[in-house]
């Protein structure tokens, strides 16, 4: 990992850069991708899928057989554990429910919002080196709280031409509607544009890397929406001299095993956190199964040593880190403090790794610095909100005359007419 002493504000902006593969290849791939899908449909797909997964398939839908042999090959201690988090996550998501209420401005003059499902979403769950079922419970479960008719659900499949059981289990405890064998930007294409097997949907739901992250903005222009430019996962940790090095250094790896193009940042005051964190990351990088992947992200992943813990929390709400967490004696205090965060975790016992499978709340957050504009994904991540009003005889009387001053002065006659008629009416 690179250790920064003290760096100067000027400084931060080139010092907190993310990792980047070539935008503009990556761009010209992505979209060369999308319109075959969009032109050739399944066969596209299918094509993809053995260039990139490596396997061949005849079909794209998953079938009961193999949701009912999925089943038997996950144990009891994984349902049970998915269980947990499931119900943890519908509990704090279920908590998010909007109650619109009516609302009188003038008298005569009703207005309201009422929620409404998408009816048809679509989500991506990754699957390569990972398989994260656990971003099944995520985006399926605040969708059929919110009562979204079709949930459909794209994985890429193993090289037998199969979806990892537990991600398969985990659509069915969700209430997934159909589950198609399509990973990457084929997966986003087919979601975005229908296939003769894979549904249009009206809003696509899921991380991935950043050719996942370029064909959801890349769709987004046109055809779908989506609910975020959620790319490589990172994690930055702030502490002081109380932290933890074990725990911290935990933490680091946690996110660093993600993918070679996650980010990890420590952020401390105490120059003996640092060194000995630094220290604990390398022991532990040993003992994991994913070391390699680790060892490349951490190319790209810092140790900085600020001058004072104000200092420390300016960058981090500058770095607007996917996921924060604080490690200091006075976490709460600080907490109030950060204004630029996917998702925080509080003290040495709030791992990041607890967001991301069971407390409740959701792990699909903004990266790569959209925090400072994007939330996560919630309940209302699957709802429209419409408005309504109600005005009255007495209600356009009251604000008519307004409204004809006002598209007068916008030189927007046909607007004041539709006024002036009704207000004429009445006289």
């Amino acid at each position: 990992m690179n250790v920064i002493t003290y760096p100067e504000r000027a400084d931060w902006n080139s010092l907190l850069k993310r990792p980047t593969l070539n935008t503009e290849s990556l761009r010209e791939t992505v979209a060369e991708i999308l319109n075959r899908i969009r032109t050739e449909g399944d066969r596209a797909v299918i094509e993809y899928e053995e260039k990139f997964d490596k396997v061949k398939l005849h079909s794209l839908a998953v079938t009961e057989e193999e949701f009912k042999e999925a089943e038997k090959k996950v144990s009891i201690e994984l349902k049970a554990a998915i269980m947990l988090a499931y119900n943890n996550i519908r509990t704090f998501h279920s908590a998010q429910k909007f109650e619109g209420k009516k609302v009188v401005t003038l008298p005569g003059v009703t207005c309201w919002q009422k929620a409404v499902p998408i009816e048809k979403v679509g989500l991506y769950v990754p699957g390569g080196t990972a398989p994260l079922f656990s971003t099944v419970l995520m985006l399926a479960a605040p969708a059929r709280i919110a009562g979204c008719g079709e949930i459909v659900l794209c994985s890429p499949p193993d090289r037998d031409g199969k979806i990892h059981p537990a991600i398969l289990y985990a659509a069915q405890i969700a209430g997934v509607s159909k589950v198609f064998k399509a990973g990457g930007v084929q997966a986003v294409g087919a979601m975005a544009y229908g296939t003769s097997s894979v549904p249009k949907v009206y809003k696509i739901f899921g991380p991935g890397n950043q050719y996942v992250t370029a064909a959801k903005q890349q769709v987004s222009l046109r055809d779908v929406a989506i609910d975020m430019p959620a790319g490589p996962s990172e994690v930055a940790v702030l502490a002081d001299e109380t932290a933890n090095p074990v725990f911290v250094a935990s933490d680091l790896l946690s996110q660093a095993e993600h993918g070679v193009d996650s980010q990890v940042i420590l952020v401390t005051t105490s120059p003996e956190v640092l060194e000995q964190t630094r220290q604990e990351v390398e022991r532990q990088l040993e003992l994991l199964p994913r070391k390699a992947i680790a060892m490349k992200s951490l190319d790209s992943s810092k140790l900085i040593l600020v001058r004072s813990m104000d200092e420390g929390i300016a960058m981090v709400n500058e770095y607007a880190p996917e996921h924060l967490i604080v490690e200091t004696k006075d976490y709460m205090d600080i907490a109030d403090k950060i204004v630029n965060a996917g998702s925080v975790f509080l003290g040495p016992y709030s791992p990041e790794s607890a967001g991301d499978y069971a407390s409740g709340t959701n792990h699909t957050l903004p990266t790569n610095g959209y925090a400072k504009a994007y939330s996560g994904v919630s309940l209302d991540s699957f709802i429209r909100k419409i408005t309504f009003q109600e005005v009255t005889s007495e209600g356009i009387a009251t604000i008519g005359p307004a409204i004809e001053v006002l598209a007068a002065n916008e030189y927007l006659d046909a607007h004041k007419n539709a006024v002036s008629l009704r207000l004429n009416r009445k006289r």
